[in-house]
């Protein structure tokens, strides 16, 4: 082919081609939709807005009409919307999740007690004990989590109230939530020998604590737990 003509074929493409632009949908109602036509058949008309597509039936609409700029340019503007709006929700959540929340506790004699949700599944009632560096489980929560524990071996010895220490197992609780306060990955020992009774189902220690600025207000029967 002579290389004017190729050059003259190409200068036809280049204008003749149909740009894809933005359209405004006028509907009989008044209102007004704008998007890009993705598809039209006899009795309806698709238009792709941002975060999806909806229908129109031809009969609902008044007129279509060219936007005043192209497709990639509104699909631009719908990327950086979308953006903004999952930003400012995650503020909004990240503002939330820091206000202080409470818990109820109770008393009795051996302390504080605090009710606790384990891996999103397990309710407990723990005691409150600051002196508790970690987390720590009676056998019987580790089992209703799912543990196998005949063939556990211990690897550390936790000291309790009375003073005993008591043969357990390090792990690694996917959380630990105290009625709106989460916290993730928390350090816990699972207590392996009978001694290891400590009469509620286990000890709320520090490696859960140490995630908030935590108050204890026993005049009105609260545990006040803001993230850090």
């Amino acid at each position: 082919m002579p290389k004017r003509a190729a050059v003259f074929i190409l200068f036809l493409l280049f204008f003749f081609i149909p740009r894809l632009n933005a359209d405004t949908i006028y509907l009989k109602n008044g209102r007004s939709i704008e998007g890009i036509i993705k598809g039209e058949d006899t009795e309806s008309v698709e238009l792709e807005v941002a975060g999806g597509s909806v229908k129109f039936q031809k009969n609902e609409i008044e007129k279509i009409s060219e936007a005043p700029q192209d497709a990639d340019l509104l699909r631009k503007e719908w990327e950086e919307r979308k953006a903004a709006y999952e930003e400012r929700i995650k503020k909004q959540n990240l503002a939330e999740e820091q206000k202080p929340k409470e818990a109820k506790i109770n008393k009795d004699a051996a302390g504080i007690m605090v009710k606790a949700t384990l891996n999103g599944k397990v309710e407990v009632q723990f005691h409150l004990d600051t002196g508790a560096s970690i987390v720590m489980l009676r056998r019987s929560v580790a089992e209703k989590l799912g543990m196998n524990l005949s063939r556990v071996v211990p690897d550390m010895q936790a000291q309790i109230a009375n003073g005993s220490k008591v043969n357990a197992k390090r792990i690694i609780l996917e959380s630990v939530k105290v009625e709106n306060s989460e916290a993730k990955n928390v350090d816990a020992a699972i207590l392996l020998d009978e001694a290891g009774d400590i009469g509620s189902d286990g000890l709320l220690g520090m490696s859960f604590l140490k995630r908030f600025n935590f108050k204890v207000d026993q005049k009105e029967k609260k545990l006040i737990l803001e993230k850090l």
